[in-house]
């Protein structure tokens, strides 16, 4: 299993391109079964996920071509037939958005045999909200031995669905599933991330009537079939903040490119208040820290245009280093602290207590051997070893190869000591 070691004290300069948003590219590859024409998709991030989710794709029916574009990567994925409407259970528990084949599968030829994700490192993060969605549009669901069992014979109908919470994989499933149902569905309580954006999007595209994404109701007028389309993934805004905090923890200047400052303005209204300089520019952002002494704040995780719970791990590591006391209070998900531990192996004074973490500010940060938990408890890790004294060994990057592409190259690029350490170490396990 690939480790990567991390020399700490260099400082950042240089420029970091932002790939595609592996959130978004995800669900837009899903969106290729609802179509027997080609979809081609470019600013495609290569990662472990999206190549994961190419091989289901496969598996159900999908023509999935990789190449280099004149815009850089590119997938090419067409979907003439529908071979096998089965996605079994040792598939889709590798990554969970892969559940998210059902809605198309079915809105495309009436059926599907999906196996339930099962449980996540980071919380329960149940589907029931996904299947109720289906059922307002006319499937008839049945669960047995883990699987999901969906018909619709007659094909979907829109109807209403009313979500009791903001639910972003909820909200992408249902209009994945409602473009091809008959009459009009409209969904209200609807997550607002700009992943839901780029989704309609696309799906417009395609021929499909979605009015109202990136607001709280959106309005979808079924259509008889969806026709190929060219569409670029929108920027990766995780990633974004990740590097952002990842120059602020270093030190040093870096720019980053080919993304948008507003995808993180929460994260950065924070960075600023803690002493970071940020800069805004038309294409992405500049992060400066010249030895200003970080400032402790307070923070609360919340649903779009609030403070992304998939920031969270990488700000805790940032106020390791501050000074006073910070707080951070989960409230998407439940067990999203479990990199704090593994901070705290690196001389972090972290106390959690439930939903909330109180980080008193040390004056250094020295390397140690840690774990990854989970993909953005990964990079936090890695976030650190860039300030820690000595070296910082992380275990367990596979987390991080899920959905950070070419991250060493890209630290390295701008001054960081990073490299991966190959194969598999004495008493370690997956």
């Amino acid at each position: 299993m690939d480790r990567i070691a991390i020399t700490g004290g260099a400082r950042l300069n240089g420029e970091i391109p932002i790939s595609g948003a592996k959130n978004s590219a995800i669900k837009l590859m899903a969106a290729s079964l609802l179509t027997e024409e080609p979809l081609r998709l470019t600013n495609m991030p290569r990662l472990a996920d999206t190549r994961f989710l190419g091989k289901l794709l496969q598996r159900l029916g999908t023509e999935v071509v990789e190449a280099e574009g004149e815009d850089g990567p590119e997938t090419l994925l067409r979907t003439k037939e529908i071979v096998s409407g089965f996605a079994p259970y040792d598939l889709v528990r590798q990554m969970r958005a892969s559940f998210n084949v059902l809605g198309p599968l079915l809105a495309r030829t009436g059926q599907a045999k999906v196996s339930l994700p099962g449980g996540c490192t980071i919380g329960a993060r149940p589907v029931d909200l996904h299947l109720k969605a289906l059922e307002a549009l006319g499937a008839r669901i049945d669960l047995h031995e883990g699987y999901v069992y969906a018909q619709a014979p007659g094909g979907l109908t829109g109807g209403r669905i009313d979500f009791p919470f903001n639910s972003v994989g909820a909200t992408e499933h249902a209009m994945l599933a409602a473009v091809l149902a008959r009459g009009e569905t409209v969904m209200t309580n609807a997550a607002c991330e700009p992943e839901l954006v780029d989704l309609a999007d696309c799906l417009n595209k395609m021929g499909a009537h979605v009015t109202g994404a990136g607001t709280s109701v959106i309005r979808i007028q079924g259509v008889g079939q969806l026709h190929g389309a060219v569409h670029a993934v929108m920027p990766d805004r995780i990633e974004t903040g990740t590097y952002a905090v990842a120059a602020a923890m270093a030190g040093g200047e870096v720019r980053l490119t080919r993304t948008r400052s507003d995808f993180i303005q929460a994260l950065l209204d924070k960075m600023v208040e803690a002493g970071v300089e940020v800069t805004p520019h038309n294409d992405g952002l500049t992060v400066r820290r010249n030895g200003a002494l970080l400032k402790a704040v307070e923070v609360e995780t919340g649903v779009y245009p609030g403070f992304a719970t998939d920031l969270q791990a990488q700000f805790m590591a940032l106020m390791t280093l501050a000074d006073g006391e910070s707080v951070i209070k989960e409230t998407i998900f439940e067990n999203r602290f479990m990199h704090a531990p593994e901070l705290s192996r690196l001389g972090a004074d972290i106390a959690v207590q439930g939903g909330e973490a109180r980080i008193r500010g040390v004056q250094a940060l020295e390397g140690a051997q840690v774990m990854a938990t989970d993909l953005r408890a990964s990079v936090s890790l890695v976030i650190a070893g860039l300030a820690a004294r000595g070296e910082t060994v992380v275990h367990r990057v596979y987390h991080l190869d899920r959905g950070f592409e070419r991250l060493e190259q890209k630290l390295s690029d701008c001054g960081a000591q990073i490299r991966r350490l190959k194969g598999d170490i004495e008493g370690e396990e997956d």
